[in-house]
Protein backbone atom coordinates (compact mmCIF):
# COMPACT_ATOMS: atom_id res chain seq x y z
CA UNK A 1 0.00 0.00 0.00
CA UNK A 2 0.70 3.53 -0.24
CA UNK A 3 1.51 4.26 3.15
CA UNK A 4 3.77 1.28 3.55
CA UNK A 5 5.84 1.79 0.40
CA UNK A 6 9.46 1.99 0.59
CA UNK A 7 11.71 2.34 -2.33
CA UNK A 8 15.23 0.92 -2.49
CA UNK A 9 18.43 0.87 -5.04
CA UNK A 10 18.52 -2.44 -7.07
CA UNK A 11 21.87 -3.56 -8.26
CA UNK A 12 22.33 -4.61 -11.86
CA UNK A 13 21.61 -8.11 -12.70
CA UNK A 14 18.23 -8.42 -10.70
CA UNK A 15 14.73 -8.48 -13.03
CA UNK A 16 11.56 -6.67 -11.98
CA UNK A 17 7.82 -6.82 -12.69
CA UNK A 18 4.55 -5.05 -12.80
CA UNK A 19 3.61 -5.85 -8.31
CA UNK A 20 7.33 -4.21 -7.67
CA UNK A 21 8.09 -1.47 -10.10
CA UNK A 22 10.94 0.02 -11.07
CA UNK A 23 11.84 3.71 -11.38
CA UNK A 24 15.16 4.84 -13.30
CA UNK A 25 16.13 8.38 -12.38
CA UNK A 26 19.16 9.27 -13.83
CA UNK A 27 22.55 8.77 -12.05
CA UNK A 28 22.93 12.57 -10.65
CA UNK A 29 19.79 12.32 -9.19
CA UNK A 30 19.52 8.91 -7.94
CA UNK A 31 20.15 9.49 -4.16
CA UNK A 32 18.13 12.67 -4.12
CA UNK A 33 15.37 10.94 -5.78
CA UNK A 34 15.57 8.01 -3.40
CA UNK A 35 15.75 10.28 -0.22
CA UNK A 36 12.42 12.17 -1.69
CA UNK A 37 10.45 8.91 -2.41
CA UNK A 38 11.53 7.70 1.26
CA UNK A 39 10.20 10.75 3.24
CA UNK A 40 7.50 11.73 4.94
CA UNK A 41 6.50 13.75 1.84
CA UNK A 42 5.89 11.62 -0.63
CA UNK A 43 4.02 9.59 1.52
CA UNK A 44 1.28 12.41 1.88
CA UNK A 45 1.60 13.15 -1.42
CA UNK A 46 0.44 10.06 -2.64
CA UNK A 47 -1.67 9.25 -0.39
CA UNK A 48 -3.66 12.10 -1.48
CA UNK A 49 -3.44 11.58 -5.05
CA UNK A 50 -4.55 7.52 -4.53
CA UNK A 51 -5.59 6.76 -0.89
CA UNK A 52 -6.92 3.24 -1.04
CA UNK A 53 -4.81 1.78 -3.54
CA UNK A 54 -1.21 -0.31 -4.35
CA UNK A 55 1.13 2.39 -5.22
CA UNK A 56 1.34 2.63 -9.45
CA UNK A 57 3.45 4.09 -11.60
CA UNK A 58 1.12 5.97 -12.66
CA UNK A 59 0.60 7.52 -9.49
CA UNK A 60 4.39 8.46 -9.03
CA UNK A 61 4.81 10.09 -12.12
CA UNK A 62 2.27 12.90 -10.89
CA UNK A 63 4.65 13.26 -7.61
CA UNK A 64 5.78 16.64 -7.91
CA UNK A 65 9.62 16.85 -7.62
CA UNK A 66 11.75 20.23 -6.40
CA UNK A 67 15.14 20.02 -6.67
CA UNK A 68 16.92 22.31 -4.02
CA UNK A 69 20.56 22.89 -4.95
CA UNK A 70 21.44 24.50 -1.62
CA UNK A 71 20.41 20.92 -0.26
CA UNK A 72 21.60 18.29 -2.98
CA UNK A 73 24.99 17.46 -1.04
CA UNK A 74 23.17 17.04 2.10
CA UNK A 75 21.04 14.72 0.56
CA UNK A 76 22.78 12.63 -0.75
CA UNK A 77 25.56 11.81 2.47
CA UNK A 78 22.20 11.38 3.93
CA UNK A 79 21.31 8.69 1.83
CA UNK A 80 24.47 7.28 0.75
CA UNK A 81 24.80 6.79 4.90
CA UNK A 82 21.32 5.10 5.18
CA UNK A 83 22.32 2.81 2.22
CA UNK A 84 25.73 1.59 3.63
CA UNK A 85 24.20 1.20 7.58
CA UNK A 86 20.99 -0.76 5.78
CA UNK A 87 23.47 -3.26 3.67
CA UNK A 88 25.53 -3.41 6.73
CA UNK A 89 22.53 -4.47 8.77
CA UNK A 90 21.71 -6.97 5.97
CA UNK A 91 24.89 -8.58 5.51
CA UNK A 92 24.86 -9.49 8.93
CA UNK A 93 22.74 -12.64 7.92
CA UNK A 94 23.64 -15.77 6.31
CA UNK A 95 20.57 -15.48 4.03
CA UNK A 96 22.65 -11.96 2.08
CA UNK A 97 24.59 -12.73 -0.85
CA UNK A 98 27.27 -10.73 0.80
CA UNK A 99 27.80 -12.21 3.90
CA UNK A 100 31.35 -12.71 4.82
CA UNK A 101 30.99 -14.20 8.34
CA UNK A 102 28.81 -14.45 11.26
CA UNK A 103 29.21 -11.03 13.48
CA UNK A 104 29.66 -12.92 17.16
CA UNK A 105 32.81 -14.34 15.67
CA UNK A 106 35.63 -13.06 17.27
CA UNK A 107 38.64 -11.62 15.07
CA UNK A 108 36.73 -11.63 11.80
CA UNK A 109 34.78 -8.96 12.41
CA UNK A 110 33.78 -6.17 9.78
CA UNK A 111 35.39 -3.09 10.16
CA UNK A 112 34.64 -0.58 12.84
CA UNK A 113 32.34 2.12 11.72
CA UNK A 114 29.52 1.66 13.88
CA UNK A 115 30.88 4.54 16.22
CA UNK A 116 31.89 4.19 19.99
CA UNK A 117 32.52 0.65 20.25
CA UNK A 118 35.82 -1.61 20.78
CA UNK A 119 38.32 -2.19 18.13
CA UNK A 120 38.26 -5.70 16.94
CA UNK A 121 41.30 -6.57 17.89
CA UNK A 122 40.15 -6.36 21.52
CA UNK A 123 37.51 -9.66 20.74
CA UNK A 124 40.82 -11.86 20.08
CA UNK A 125 40.21 -15.23 22.61
CA UNK A 126 37.23 -13.95 24.21
CA UNK A 127 33.66 -15.30 25.09
CA UNK A 128 30.49 -15.29 22.88
CA UNK A 129 28.16 -13.31 25.94
CA UNK A 130 31.01 -10.54 25.83
CA UNK A 131 31.19 -10.28 21.95
CA UNK A 132 27.12 -10.05 22.17
CA UNK A 133 27.21 -7.55 24.62
CA UNK A 134 30.08 -5.15 24.17
CA UNK A 135 29.94 -5.72 20.22
CA UNK A 136 26.95 -6.74 18.45
CA UNK A 137 24.23 -5.20 20.41
CA UNK A 138 25.75 -1.96 20.49
CA UNK A 139 26.84 -1.93 16.92
CA UNK A 140 22.79 -2.90 16.26
CA UNK A 141 22.22 0.27 18.56
CA UNK A 142 24.25 2.97 16.81
CA UNK A 143 23.00 1.36 13.48
CA UNK A 144 19.52 2.11 14.35
CA UNK A 145 20.00 5.32 15.99
CA UNK A 146 21.86 6.61 13.07
CA UNK A 147 19.73 5.39 10.47
CA UNK A 148 16.51 7.05 12.47
CA UNK A 149 17.96 10.17 12.63
CA UNK A 150 18.99 10.28 9.05
CA UNK A 151 15.53 9.70 8.37
CA UNK A 152 14.21 12.28 10.64
CA UNK A 153 16.80 14.59 9.02
CA UNK A 154 15.81 14.07 5.13
CA UNK A 155 12.06 14.47 6.50
CA UNK A 156 13.21 17.63 8.34
CA UNK A 157 15.40 18.70 4.73
CA UNK A 158 12.10 17.74 2.08
CA UNK A 159 9.20 19.12 4.45
CA UNK A 160 10.88 22.47 4.44
CA UNK A 161 11.99 22.13 1.14
CA UNK A 162 7.82 21.41 0.21
CA UNK A 163 6.87 24.20 2.71
CA UNK A 164 4.85 21.81 4.72
CA UNK A 165 5.99 22.48 8.25
CA UNK A 166 2.36 23.07 9.34
CA UNK A 167 1.18 19.67 7.71
CA UNK A 168 3.90 17.41 8.39
CA UNK A 169 6.60 16.63 11.32
CA UNK A 170 9.95 14.92 10.44
CA UNK A 171 10.02 12.03 13.61
CA UNK A 172 10.28 8.26 12.35
CA UNK A 173 8.52 5.81 14.99
CA UNK A 174 10.96 3.46 16.16
CA UNK A 175 9.00 0.39 14.75
CA UNK A 176 9.44 1.69 11.09
CA UNK A 177 12.93 1.62 11.19
CA UNK A 178 14.14 -0.76 8.96
CA UNK A 179 17.42 -2.00 10.62
CA UNK A 180 17.91 -5.03 13.59
CA UNK A 181 17.43 -3.93 16.83
CA UNK A 182 18.55 -6.93 19.39
CA UNK A 183 16.59 -7.88 22.76
CA UNK A 184 17.30 -9.95 25.36
CA UNK A 185 13.89 -11.69 25.55
CA UNK A 186 10.60 -10.45 24.29
CA UNK A 187 9.93 -9.14 27.26
CA UNK A 188 12.16 -6.36 27.11
CA UNK A 189 10.88 -5.33 24.00
CA UNK A 190 9.75 -1.63 24.30
CA UNK A 191 5.89 -0.96 22.98
CA UNK A 192 7.45 1.72 20.51
CA UNK A 193 8.87 -1.31 18.68
CA UNK A 194 5.89 -3.61 18.70
CA UNK A 195 5.04 -4.98 15.45
CA UNK A 196 8.37 -4.12 13.85
CA UNK A 197 9.95 -7.55 11.87
CA UNK A 198 13.28 -5.53 12.35
CA UNK A 199 13.20 -6.91 16.51
CA UNK A 200 15.09 -9.67 17.31
CA UNK A 201 16.12 -11.58 20.49
CA UNK A 202 19.20 -13.28 21.74
CA UNK A 203 17.84 -16.68 21.06
CA UNK A 204 17.33 -15.47 17.65
CA UNK A 205 21.32 -14.17 17.50
CA UNK A 206 22.50 -17.26 18.56
CA UNK A 207 20.47 -19.65 16.57
CA UNK A 208 21.97 -17.62 13.36
CA UNK A 209 25.71 -18.54 15.15
CA UNK A 210 24.59 -21.77 15.54
CA UNK A 211 23.72 -22.37 11.73
CA UNK A 212 26.86 -20.72 11.24
CA UNK A 213 29.00 -23.62 13.19
CA UNK A 214 26.85 -26.07 11.61
CA UNK A 215 27.88 -24.36 7.67
CA UNK A 216 31.63 -24.73 9.69
CA UNK A 217 31.34 -28.17 10.11
CA UNK A 218 29.88 -28.77 6.41
CA UNK A 219 32.44 -26.64 4.96
CA UNK A 220 29.59 -24.17 3.74
CA UNK A 221 31.73 -21.59 5.63
CA UNK A 222 35.27 -21.26 6.98
CA UNK A 223 36.91 -19.10 9.95
CA UNK A 224 39.86 -18.96 7.15
CA UNK A 225 37.55 -17.39 4.33
CA UNK A 226 35.06 -14.49 3.56
CA UNK A 227 31.79 -15.72 2.87
CA UNK A 228 31.08 -18.91 1.18
CA UNK A 229 33.74 -20.95 1.24
CA UNK A 230 31.87 -24.59 -0.89
CA UNK A 231 28.86 -24.49 -2.36
CA UNK A 232 29.56 -27.10 -4.97
CA UNK A 233 32.36 -27.07 -7.71
CA UNK A 234 36.10 -27.92 -6.92
CA UNK A 235 36.56 -28.92 -3.00
CA UNK A 236 39.45 -26.27 -2.04
CA UNK A 237 41.18 -28.21 1.67
CA UNK A 238 43.39 -24.61 1.50
CA UNK A 239 40.88 -22.86 2.81
CA UNK A 240 39.80 -24.87 5.73
CA UNK A 241 42.62 -24.21 8.66
CA UNK A 242 41.08 -22.89 12.08
CA UNK A 243 38.69 -25.65 11.45
CA UNK A 244 38.31 -28.70 9.89
CA UNK A 245 34.70 -29.61 7.91
CA UNK A 246 33.20 -33.13 8.81
CA UNK A 247 35.19 -35.77 6.83
CA UNK A 248 32.16 -37.65 4.82
CA UNK A 249 29.96 -34.13 4.94
CA UNK A 250 27.15 -36.46 7.52
CA UNK A 251 26.49 -35.06 11.49
CA UNK A 252 24.59 -37.66 13.35
CA UNK A 253 22.29 -35.94 15.83
CA UNK A 254 21.37 -38.29 19.16
CA UNK A 255 19.50 -37.71 21.90
CA UNK A 256 22.08 -39.18 24.00
CA UNK A 257 26.00 -39.02 23.79
CA UNK A 258 26.63 -42.19 22.26
CA UNK A 259 28.73 -40.82 18.63
CA UNK A 260 32.42 -39.08 19.41
CA UNK A 261 31.10 -37.07 16.09
CA UNK A 262 27.85 -35.79 16.52
CA UNK A 263 26.83 -33.01 15.78
CA UNK A 264 27.06 -31.66 19.96
CA UNK A 265 30.89 -32.90 19.81
CA UNK A 266 31.54 -31.27 16.93
CA UNK A 267 30.14 -28.02 17.93
CA UNK A 268 32.51 -27.70 20.91
CA UNK A 269 35.29 -28.33 18.67
CA UNK A 270 34.42 -25.24 16.34
CA UNK A 271 33.41 -23.00 20.10
CA UNK A 272 37.24 -24.17 20.73
CA UNK A 273 38.55 -23.36 17.40
CA UNK A 274 36.78 -20.09 16.89
CA UNK A 275 37.07 -18.76 20.95
CA UNK A 276 39.47 -20.67 22.69
CA UNK A 277 39.15 -23.97 24.52
CA UNK A 278 39.43 -21.50 28.27
CA UNK A 279 36.16 -20.34 27.50
CA UNK A 280 33.84 -23.27 26.30
CA UNK A 281 32.23 -24.15 29.28
CA UNK A 282 30.95 -20.16 29.33
CA UNK A 283 29.55 -19.93 25.99
CA UNK A 284 28.20 -23.53 25.92
CA UNK A 285 26.12 -22.15 29.00
CA UNK A 286 25.07 -18.59 27.43
CA UNK A 287 24.14 -20.50 24.32
CA UNK A 288 21.91 -23.21 26.30
CA UNK A 289 20.52 -20.00 28.35
CA UNK A 290 19.58 -18.46 25.04
CA UNK A 291 17.89 -21.57 23.39
CA UNK A 292 16.21 -22.29 26.84
CA UNK A 293 14.42 -25.51 26.87
CA UNK A 294 14.58 -28.51 29.86
CA UNK A 295 18.03 -30.43 30.27
CA UNK A 296 20.50 -30.81 33.39
CA UNK A 297 22.98 -29.63 31.52
CA UNK A 298 23.88 -26.73 28.51
CA UNK A 299 24.43 -29.84 26.52
CA UNK A 300 21.42 -31.41 26.96
CA UNK A 301 19.50 -28.05 26.25
CA UNK A 302 21.60 -27.68 22.97
CA UNK A 303 21.19 -31.51 22.11
CA UNK A 304 17.63 -31.07 22.47
CA UNK A 305 17.78 -27.74 20.09
CA UNK A 306 19.58 -29.74 17.52
CA UNK A 307 17.14 -32.98 17.65
CA UNK A 308 14.06 -30.96 17.67
CA UNK A 309 13.97 -27.48 16.76
CA UNK A 310 17.01 -27.19 14.52
CA UNK A 311 15.53 -28.28 10.96
CA UNK A 312 12.55 -25.95 11.74
CA UNK A 313 14.78 -22.97 12.28
CA UNK A 314 16.86 -23.90 8.99
CA UNK A 315 13.48 -24.22 7.04
CA UNK A 316 12.35 -21.01 8.06
CA UNK A 317 15.35 -19.28 7.57
CA UNK A 318 15.37 -20.59 4.23
CA UNK A 319 11.56 -20.15 3.66
CA UNK A 320 11.22 -23.77 3.01
CA UNK A 321 14.05 -24.21 0.93
CA UNK A 322 16.76 -26.11 3.27
CA UNK A 323 20.06 -26.73 2.08
CA UNK A 324 21.08 -28.70 5.06
CA UNK A 325 18.57 -32.10 4.62
CA UNK A 326 17.91 -34.27 7.69
CA UNK A 327 17.66 -37.44 7.36
CA UNK A 328 14.54 -38.45 10.46
CA UNK A 329 13.66 -42.10 11.43
CA UNK A 330 10.41 -41.01 13.28
CA UNK A 331 8.95 -39.55 16.62
CA UNK A 332 11.43 -41.93 18.97
CA UNK A 333 14.01 -40.09 17.60
CA UNK A 334 15.96 -43.31 17.06
CA UNK A 335 18.07 -41.68 14.28
CA UNK A 336 18.39 -38.13 12.61
CA UNK A 337 21.27 -37.15 10.99
CA UNK A 338 22.23 -34.38 8.28
CA UNK A 339 23.85 -33.68 5.23
CA UNK A 340 24.57 -30.42 2.94
CA UNK A 341 22.95 -30.20 -0.14
CA UNK A 342 26.02 -29.11 -2.18
CA UNK A 343 28.09 -31.84 -0.94
CA UNK A 344 25.68 -35.04 -1.87
CA UNK A 345 27.24 -37.48 -3.99
CA UNK A 346 26.00 -41.17 -4.67
CA UNK A 347 27.32 -42.88 -2.10
CA UNK A 348 26.30 -40.26 0.35
CA UNK A 349 23.36 -42.78 1.63
CA UNK A 350 25.16 -45.63 1.59
CA UNK A 351 27.68 -44.04 3.79
CA UNK A 352 25.32 -42.87 6.33
CA UNK A 353 23.13 -46.15 6.43
CA UNK A 354 26.45 -47.94 7.17
CA UNK A 355 28.69 -45.67 9.06
CA UNK A 356 25.93 -44.06 10.94
CA UNK A 357 22.45 -46.23 11.30
CA UNK A 358 23.88 -49.24 11.37
CA UNK A 359 26.22 -48.34 14.11
CA UNK A 360 23.49 -47.00 15.93
CA UNK A 361 21.48 -50.26 16.43
CA UNK A 362 24.53 -51.40 17.45
CA UNK A 363 24.80 -48.97 20.30
CA UNK A 364 20.97 -49.40 20.79
CA UNK A 365 21.52 -53.70 20.99
CA UNK A 366 24.54 -52.55 23.70
CA UNK A 367 22.71 -50.13 26.01
CA UNK A 368 19.60 -52.46 26.13
CA UNK A 369 22.20 -55.62 27.06
CA UNK A 370 23.50 -53.39 29.84
CA UNK A 371 20.07 -52.02 31.24
CA UNK A 372 18.88 -56.05 30.83
CA UNK A 373 22.18 -56.29 33.28
CA UNK A 374 21.42 -53.64 35.50
CA UNK A 375 18.06 -54.99 36.52
CA UNK A 376 19.17 -58.49 36.81
CA UNK A 377 21.53 -57.52 39.37
CA UNK A 378 20.57 -54.50 40.97
CA UNK A 379 19.08 -54.06 44.25
CA UNK A 380 18.46 -50.67 43.88
CA UNK A 381 14.49 -50.25 43.58
CA UNK A 382 15.02 -47.16 41.72
CA UNK A 383 17.60 -48.25 39.80
CA UNK A 384 15.88 -51.34 38.33
CA UNK A 385 12.94 -48.84 37.44
CA UNK A 386 14.68 -46.22 35.87
CA UNK A 387 17.01 -48.76 34.24
CA UNK A 388 13.20 -50.52 33.21
CA UNK A 389 12.00 -47.69 31.85
CA UNK A 390 15.38 -46.58 29.43
CA UNK A 391 15.33 -50.23 28.25
CA UNK A 392 11.97 -49.94 26.71
CA UNK A 393 12.60 -46.49 25.38
CA UNK A 394 15.66 -48.84 23.70
CA UNK A 395 13.74 -50.76 22.25
CA UNK A 396 11.40 -48.02 20.65
CA UNK A 397 14.50 -46.37 18.84
CA UNK A 398 15.96 -49.66 17.77
CA UNK A 399 12.56 -51.36 16.47
CA UNK A 400 12.33 -47.59 14.75
CA UNK A 401 16.03 -47.57 13.41
CA UNK A 402 15.29 -51.19 12.11
CA UNK A 403 12.24 -49.96 9.95
CA UNK A 404 14.01 -47.13 8.59
CA UNK A 405 16.85 -49.28 7.47
CA UNK A 406 14.83 -50.74 5.28
CA UNK A 407 13.45 -47.50 3.72
CA UNK A 408 17.23 -46.23 3.73
CA UNK A 409 18.31 -49.64 1.94
CA UNK A 410 15.73 -49.31 -1.15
Amino acid sequence: TIGASSFRIMERGFFFESASGVCFPNEVNRKYILGLLNSKVVQAIAEMLNPTATLQSGDLARVPVLKDNNKFEQVNRLVEDNIKLSMMDWDSYEISWDFKGHPLVLGRLPEPVWGDVPDKVAFQNTSIPYTYRIYWKKACEYRFEKLKANEEELNRVFISIYGLQDELTPEVADKDVTVHRIFDTKDDVPESMQGSSYVRTKRDEIVSLLSYAVGCMFGRYSLDTDGLAYAGGDWDDGKYKTFLPDRDGILPITDEEYLEDDIVSRLCGWLKAAYGADTLEENLDFIAGALGGKGNSSREIIRSYFLKDFFKDHCKTYQKRPIYWLFDSGKQNGFKALIYLHRYTPDTIGNLRVDYLHKMQRVYESEINRMQDMIDHSTNAREVAASTKRKEKLQKQLKECRDYDEMIAH
